[in-house]
Parts: C-alpha cells; sequence; structure tokens
C-alpha cells in the first residue's frame, strides 16, 4: 500500500527482529545483489538523522543524552513538585477529589497517591501522546481550555481540567529535559522533522532512498507516518501545494506500507491508533494504489475459519450492543492460498480435528489436560513445535511451574527475560536478610525467592512453619528433630548467603546472590550492571547498610532496566520445544501447536481498571481519560482534513471519554485474541476454566469466573470442538 514514483538510491526498510536477514535469504534465492538497503527501527532512523544535522535538529549527542521517559522516577516526582508547587489550586483540587473530610492522616495518603502513582502516570500517558502528535505544551493547554469551555457552555461541567494538569506536568518535564540536556524518544522524530524542514537537507536524504518500506505499519503514529513520506519523496520532482497526507497529493512517493488494522495490538500503551493506517488505506484505494493480501498459507483451513468467525461475530456484538466507534476489527476474511502456492506445505494438514475448546473446572485442571496433550501431540511427533501464549507473565509463570515438574518437558520461558526487571527488589530482600536474618519477614522474603525458581521445593515445605523461628531453622542444635532433604536444602542455601557476607569483600556479594538464586546469562548481566551502580569504586568503601539504602533508592524511585541477550526468534520455535510466552509476545511468530488457556472475561475482554487507592477522584483513571480526550482531538483533525465541511462535538464529558477508553481496550483485547488464534498452524487448543483466581499473584484462591464471551460463541458455533472437562 503506497505511492510510487521514480527516483534513486538505496531502499530503506523499516522494520525490527530478523528483518534484514529474511530480505538478504529471498535477495540469494532470487541471485540478485544483497546489498543496497538497510534495516533499522523508526527511532533509530530519526536519531541518525537528527545526528547527522545537529545545527538543524538542536541535537548533539556529545552534549545531549537520550533518556527514556518511564526509567527515571526521581525525575518525574522532580516535576510533579515543581507543578505542585506552581499550580496549588489544581493540585488541591486534584487533593479533595470527590470529597473530603479533612481527616490528615487521609490527607497524607492522598499526596502520597497523587506524587507516586496517578501524576507519574499522567506524565507519561500525555508527555508520549502528545509528543508523537506534535503537540507543544501550549498547544495542549489551548487544547484542554478549550474543550473545558465546551463542556461548562453546555452544563456538562466536569471535576477535573484534566488535559491542563497534563500541559502543566509536560510542561515541567520539558524544562527538566533542558536543564539535563536530555532528549527523549519521541524527541527524534521531531527532530528528524526539523531536519526535513531544510531544502538542502531534505533533497540530501530522498536522493540517497530511493523508497521506503514499512512494517507493522499499524503501530505508527501520524508524524512517524510523516517522516517515512517526506524521505520517500522523490526530490526531482517540483514540491505540491498539497501535504503529503493531502487526499490529493500527487503520486510521487516510493513509500510502502505493509501492516494489518486487524493485528493492531498496542493502541493502549503506546500512541500508535489503528485508526491512523486505516484511513492511510482509505487514501491509498482512492488512488488505486490499495492492495489487500487476503491468502495466508501458514494455517490449517478450519483455524483459519474459527479466526474469520471470531471476527464477524465480534463486529456483530460491537453493532448489536450499540458500543460506538469504529469497529474493532475490518472487514476481511483470511482465504487459504491456492493449489499452485509455492510455500512448503501450505495451509498443512490439521492434527485430529484442529481446533480444541475445553471447559476445565480449574487452572489446575486446565494445565494437568494441557501437559498431557503434549506429552501425546511430543510422542506422535518429537519434532513438532509447541507454544502456550497466555495474557499476562503471572500466568506464565504458574504454568511454568507447572511444566518444570515434568523432566521430559523441554520449556521455552521467553517471559523469563522480562522478569529479570525485578532483579533489584529480590538482591534488595536478600541484602535485609543478610542484615537482620532473625528476622522472620526477611527470612520468609529470602525463601520465597529460592523457592520461586525451585517449583519441586516449593511443593515441599511450608514457609510459614520455617519462618517462625529463625534460629532453629538455619542453626538446628543436636536436640531438635532431624529436618527433611528439602529443610535442610533451603537452610544451606540461606547460610551460605550469611557465610559469604562474612567471608567476601562488598564487592562481590550482588554477584554471589545472582549465582545462588541460579540467574540465567541475561539475569547474571543484570546483577553484574545493577553491582556496578549501586557500589562505590572499588566496592571495598561500602558497608551493608550503604548498599541497602541504594538499592532502596533504586527500587523506590526509578524502573531499572535489565540487561537483555540478543537471540533469534527461531529458537522460540523449536520443535520439541513448549516456548511459553505472552500473547503481545507471539506477534509474527508461529507453531504447529498453540496453547491458548485461561480465556476469562475478567482479562478478555477485561474492564479498565481504577486502583482502590485512587477512587477518591471517582470511578475513573485520570490517565486513560486524558489520552481518550487527546485521541478525540485528534480524530477530529483528521476527519476535518477528510472532509473539511464536517464539523465534530466537542462537549464530551469524563464519563464519556471514560467510555471511550474502555472501548479502545475491549477492542484491543479482542484483537489480541484473534492474533493469539492465528499463530497456529495445525492445531488450535482453547481452554476457560471454570474456576480460576481473581488475583494471579495467588493462584491458590481461585473463584469461579466466567469464560470470555468470544469463546463461549465458538463453543456454539463449533459444538463438535467443544469439551467440558
Amino acid at each position: 500500500m503506497g505511492d510510487a514514483a521514480a527516483g534513486g538510491g538505496d531502499v530503506h526498510a523499516i522494520g525490527g527482529g530478523e528483518f534484514k536477514g529474511k530480505v538478504r535469504g529471498y535477495l540469494q534465492a532470487h541471485n540478485l545483489p544483497v546489498g543496497g538497503f538497510f534495516v533499522s527501527t523508526l527511532h533509530s532512523l530519526a536519531l541518525n538523522i537528527a545526528t547527522r544535522h545537529p545545527e538543524l535538529s538542536g541535537i548533539d549527542l556529545d552534549t545531549f543524552n537520550l533518556v527514556q521517559l518511564d526509567r527515571d522516577r526521581r525525575s518525574l516526582l522532580a516535576c510533579i513538585e515543581r507543578w505542585a508547587a506552581d499550580h496549588p489550586a489544581l493540585y488541591q483540587q486534584l487533593l479533595i477529589g470527590t470529597g473530603f473530610d479533612g481527616e490528615e492522616t487521609e490527607r497524607l495518603r492522598r499526596r502520597s497517591v497523587l506524587t507516586s502513582e496517578l501524576l507519574p502516570s499522567l506524565i507519561q500517558t500525555v508527555v508520549h501522546e502528545a509528543k508523537s502528535s506534535g503537540m507543544t505544551p501550549a498547544e495542549l493547554q489551548g487544547l484542554g481550555r478549550v474543550l473545558q469551555q465546551d463542556r461548562h457552555e453546555d452544563g456538562n461541567a466536569i471535576d477535573y481540567p484534566v488535559l491542563e494538569i497534563a500541559a502543566g506536568l509536560y510542561e515541567q518535564y520539558e524544562i527538566m529535559l533542558r536543564d539535563r540536556q536530555a532528549i527523549d524518544y519521541d524527541d527524534t522524530i521531531l527532530a528528524a522533522l526539523r531536519v526535513l524542514e531544510n531544502p538542502d537537507a531534505r533533497r540530501r536524504w530522498q536522493t540517497q532512498i530511493f523508497g521506503v518500506f514499512e512494517d507493522e505499519a499499524q503501530d505508527s503514529s501520524p508524524l512517524q507516518t510523516q517522516l517515512l513520506q517526506q524521505l520517500a519523496l522523490d526530490p526531482d520532482l517540483p514540491d505540491s501545494p498539497n501535504s503529503p497526507n493531502s487526499p490529493n497529493a500527487p503520486r510521487r512517493c516510493n513509500l510502502i506500507r505493509v501492516g494489518d488494522p486487524n493485528q493492531a495490538i498496542n493502541a493502549t500503551f503506546t500512541p500508535a491508533d489503528p485508526i491512523f493506517f486505516r484511513q492511510f488505506c482509505q487514501r491509498c484505494d482512492r488512488q488505486g494504489q490499495l492492495a489487500t493480501i487476503n491468502r495466508a498459507g501458514r494455517s490449517a483451513p478450519i483455524i483459519l475459519e474459527t479466526a474469520n468467525f471470531l471476527l464477524d461475530w465480534i463486529n456483530e456484538r460491537w453493532q448489536r450492543d450499540r458500543t460506538g466507534g469504529d469497529l474493532p476489527f475490518r472487514l476481511q476474511y483470511i482465504q487459504p492460498v491456492g493449489a499452485d502456492d509455492p510455500q512448503p506445505n501450505a495451509n498443512p494438514a490439521p492434527i485430529d480435528s484442529g481446533v480444541e475448546l475445553h471447559r476445565p473446572k480449574t487452572i489446575e485442571d486446565t494445565v494437568n489436560h494441557l501437559i498431557a496433550r503434549i506429552q501425546q501431540i511430543l510422542a506422535d511427533d518429537p519434532n513438532t513445535s509447541i507454544a502456550i501464549l497466555v495474557r499476562t507473565h503471572d500466568r506464565g509463570k504458574f504454568i511454568v511451574d507447572r511444566l518444570a515438574l515434568h523432566g521430559d518437558l523441554q520449556i521455552c520461558d521467553v517471559a523469563q527475560g522480562a522478569r529479570a526487571s525485578q532483579i533489584p527488589s529480590e538482591i534488595l530482600q536478600v541484602f535485609r536478610f543478610l542484615d537482620r536474618p532473625h528476622s522472620p519477614d526477611n527470612l520468609k522474603a529470602v525463601l520465597r525467592l529460592l523457592t520461586a525458581r525451585n517449583a519441586e521445593l516449593k511443593q515441599k515445605l511450608d514457609l510459614d512453619r520455617l519462618a517462625i523461628r529463625p534460629e532453629r531453622f538455619l542453626y538446628p542444635t543436636p536436640f531438635d528433630p532431624l529436618p527433611d532433604d528439602a529443610t535442610r536444602e533451603a537452610a544451606h542455601f540461606c547460610t551460605s548467603l550469611l557465610r559469604a557476607r562474612i567471608n567476601l569483600p562488598q564487592s562481590h556479594l550482588i554477584g554471589f546472590i545472582a549465582f545462588a538464586l541460579q540467574y540465567d546469562a541475561a539475569e547474571l548481566a543484570t546483577a553484574e550492571k545493577l553491582a556496578d551502580r549501586v557500589l562505590r569504586p572499588g566496592g571495598q568503601g561500602s558497608s551493608l547498610h550503604d548498599t541497602i539504602e541504594a538499592l532502596r533508592a533504586i527500587v523506590e524511585t526509578e524502573r531499572f532496566e535489565p540487561v537483555e541477550i540478543e537471540s533469534s526468534e527461531s529458537q522460540y520455535m523449536q520443535g520439541g520445544v513448549v516456548t511459553v510466552l505472552t500473547m503481545h509476545k507471539a506477534k509474527g511468530l508461529d507453531w504447529d501447536v498453540v496453547f491458548v488457556p485461561f480465556l476469562h472475561a475478567d482479562s478478555i475482554p477485561g474492564s479498565l481498571y481504577v486502583p482502590k487507592s485512587c477512587l477518591f477522584l471517582g470511578d475513573v483513571a485520570l490517565p486513560e481519560v486524558a489520552k481518550a480526550r487527546l485521541r478525540r482531538s485528534l480524530h477530529a483533525q483528521l476527519l476535518a482534513d477528510e472532509s473539511p465541511n464536517t464539523t465534530t462535538p466537542t462537549n464530551f464529558t469524563l464519563a464519556d471519554d471514560w467510555k471511550l477508553a474502555e472501548r479502545v481496550k475491549r477492542a484491543e483485547e479482542y484483537r489480541l485474541l484473534y492474533v493469539a488464534m492465528t499463530r497456529a498452524k495445525r492445531l488450535l487448543w482453547l481452554s476457560a476454566a471454570h474456576q480460576a483466581p481473581f488475583l494471579w499473584s495467588k493462584p491458590e484462591s481461585i473463584q469461579p469466573q466466567e469464560p470470555c464471551p468470544a469463546f463461549l460463541a465458538l463453543c456454539e458455533q463449533f459444538p463438535q470442538f467443544a469439551r467440558d472437562s
């Protein structure tokens, strides 16, 4: 999809992962030169352009630092404090919320919630959204005042001027960046666009680039799309009076954008919105430049039929329930490829029925059925590739712990890398134990760390019983009963930590703890990075108390970024290996057999969550309201560009914006399920247990749970696949 024109130079592909290797492979297969193109992410491309022209972009990495918005809570807290000091009336309005009796303890609690939870989330959400649309703090402030005035004029006064509050926080954030001579990733796109405003610089880049190919285009923001269009323009044609975004712009652009709006699964936590790509496709369609690829050879026909039914059912339910807004899915069906398709084993034969729908009694029964099915499949063909896709990491950990009890299964736990971000907290818990080993709470925390990595040991230990008398557990006397093997192993682990505190230099303690906890390579590298952060030069001068305070500051005030060891996506799809990962991580991958357990209504489609601590502000989450309000404005602007005579209302209430945010979440959750289902080649196994935990951090506390409505619809449509276990 896109515009085309003659030109010369390289081809620039925007993608990730193993994209470059795949392109090289195709070129070699067709005996074509493998050079002449390069691959990067959009932000890397933008940063490259900006740093090549520091005089135009205002960015010089010799003096500027690149920071990530959500990883420095200390700076965010400083921004909040300055904003509260400059806007006491707005801060007081948030503090009072829907009502306040003046009790001092409650006032302190609300201050803590505002500064540590709500306002940091509001900064992160709004700055990302506003910058990605090219909106400055002053423009956001103006938009907030206009929308607020419209609401008051219509008698729909809302409780909080959300965008005005957000604009003030955004302004303080920008001041902080300037003071620190720092930029964030959104600044790289804006800086690159500033460079391309210069005719000479723009022509230089357009001459070097023949065309641009963008993959996963449904995940791009409008400014990112504008950057690619500028680069793909033919420099030898005169400038058009029309914007590249205009539907009447001439075809002088070598830009190919490939994407599927039905696989847009990032809208709830990034500025990406499928409406942008949908509208781009509509413009291309009017210009005769839209190509639809509706055939796929990945999956067995019955799996395609199931996915197509899901798409239809959700869209029809959306209309029947008068949910409003755009439909979750673009009306397009996946068709099998033709008999002459060159793909090997295209649309393969299914394993048994190809689709299985299960209703186990509990989540434990779910895993037992799942393991039995895996063992049966691998017994028939040991090279079968298998994946278990879950909605969240805690569900994946629950499954991995159970799989680990079966030594005959080879497991690839993709979520292990994501959990490495918890390493500072884990190391801090161990240091607290080293400081006060006689504390039952500290001992129990360390034992939890041990059993979290040893599922078999977890089944055998009663942590409450062991932790109640730390001295007797750690150093039993000859008169105490002989401990069992599991208790002896746990005690040896703890006493080895205590001996290390005495015998090892302070600088080596974090490394020893990492080895004792049996960290993998990425986690060990993360622990080493952490040690460099918390220890003084040389490490010998730091006391145990200094290390604890340094770790506590990292855990409480910033998001510590773990070290990631680069790995090939192909390792996630090995035959004979059971890969456990989240649905989001599965995008772009496929397996012979895909298991999707725990399909409950509380997660798909789920609902937006308002923390109990924030209920004094009402039954809405202000960051989500701010995002919805901004997107309404962006959508209205896009509609105005397409149809200049169209007017759109602006007098939406707080409740209206909350409903919009809910619709966005539900639509995306259904698209996520669609993505998970279409990862399967030969067998798709779905399940929803009758009982499941409300909190997956406590999987033992189960209660009745409603299944995902789409899962029930599949059971009704395909009763031959449904099995109530």
